[in-house]
């Protein structure tokens, strides 16, 4: 029986979630925090305030976190951006919630940064919502490794009841015939994916199944994640740049069936590239919307250092116009200097030179 299907028609006991912690040191803190337990802020704390310095070693808030791993500049950021936690109570409130992390498998400083990137984490109330947002995620992963990988990249999803806001567009997607494995892997490199109003959700499924994608593969779940990046004014936005490349809209929906990721580039990404292989390169707009992968590299660190050495081979007559580009630029770095780095030493020796120098301007 597949295992999300499962997870969409058995309702499972709220005791179930804290199943498997009996042994661990918080069984003794009895998660007994919650969404209240930390107060207004002083006013001296407002988050506009200079005043607000984790300068004083007496705030009990401060001491623990330095004990707890965090260096003095997380802690400072911490405070501004969420200045409410230092009106809590560090054993009851704060000790919980990084003894379940530490639980998890995080370490010290993981766990720092993490919290740092989503300081209202804090706030949420263990019981109520991490522990039971922790094992829905887990539920669909079906292993804890993945599960801590996906909320590395989005703290922000344990702070919501999944149950109520994801499980509904996972049900979508389960029902159009999307596999299991597709809606995990999403979920596991795409969090946000699910935190989306129903009826729109919906909706992008929908757009996606008319523009031709086969909710089967893996380019479906891939492509309403795009979708569901941006507004619509946005996506059309985006359209228009490539239009104005010479791409009627037949090509645009075709290089989006090829590569979803296309269209998540920003406007002055896409333009940045396309000028480059048009105008640089001399390619034809049209080679680029059969090759939409090519949008998605990075510009300074790939696209451009790989070009300059294309352009001095081209140059030396030691490669041809039309060779395999997505080759040249896609590939791995050791088969790039294997294939065009490599071969042409001895005839331009400053080529791994000059391949270098634009990898240190990437940099800058």
């Amino acid at each position: 029986m597949l295992l999300l299907r499962r997870i969409i028609v058995v309702s499972r006991p709220s005791s179930v979630f804290v199943h498997g912690f009996s042994e661990s040191p918080l069984k003794s803190l009895r998660y007994s925090s919650t969404s209240s337990e930390i107060a207004s802020p002083p006013k001296s704390a407002s988050p506009d305030s200079d005043s607000v310095k984790p300068e004083n070693d007496e705030k009990p808030v401060i001491v623990f976190f330095e004990n707890h791993g965090f260096s003095k500049t997380q802690i400072s950021d911490l405070v501004k951006k969420f200045p409410q936690v230092l009106s809590a109570n560090p054993e009851k409130t704060l000790l919980p919630k990084l003894l379940f992390f530490q639980s998890k498998g995080l370490s010290s400083p993981e766990i720092a940064k993490l919290v740092c990137s989503f300081p209202s984490i804090l706030a949420r109330s263990l019981d109520r919502k991490i522990i039971p947002a922790f094992d829905y995620i887990q539920e669909l992963l079906q292993t804890e490794e993945k599960t801590v990988a996906s909320i590395k990249r989005f703290l922000g999803i344990l702070t919501c009841d999944l149950q109520i806001h994801a499980r509904p567009n996972v049900e979508t997607l389960i029902q159009i015939g999307v596999p299991d494995s597709n809606i995990a892997t999403i979920l596991h490199y795409q969090p946000r994916v699910f935190l989306i109003n129903t009826v729109r959700f919906k909706e992008i499924v929908e757009e996606v199944k008319e523009m031709g994608f086969n909710p089967l593969r893996l380019k479906f779940v891939l492509a309403v994640f795009a979708m569901r990046a941006m507004s619509k004014s946005t996506w059309r936005k985006k359209v228009e740049v490539y239009k104005k490349w010479g791409w009627p809209e037949e090509e645009i929906l075709s290089a989006f069936r090829r590569h979803p990721w296309c269209m998540m580039a920003s406007e002055d990404k896409i333009n940045g590239v396309m000028d480059f292989f048009v105008n640089k390169i001399g390619c034809e707009p049209s080679y680029i919307a059969k090759r939409p992968a090519l949008i998605s590299l990075s510009l300074k660190k790939r696209i451009v250092p790989r070009g300059s050495v294309y352009q001095a081979l081209l140059s030396k007559g030691l490669i041809k116009k039309d060779v395999n580009l997505p080759l040249l630029f896609d590939s791995t770095e050791s088969r790039f200097l294997a294939k065009f780095i490599d071969p042409h030493k001895e005839l331009i020796p400053e080529l791994l030179k000059l391949y270098k120098e634009k990898l240190e301007d990437a940099k800058r």
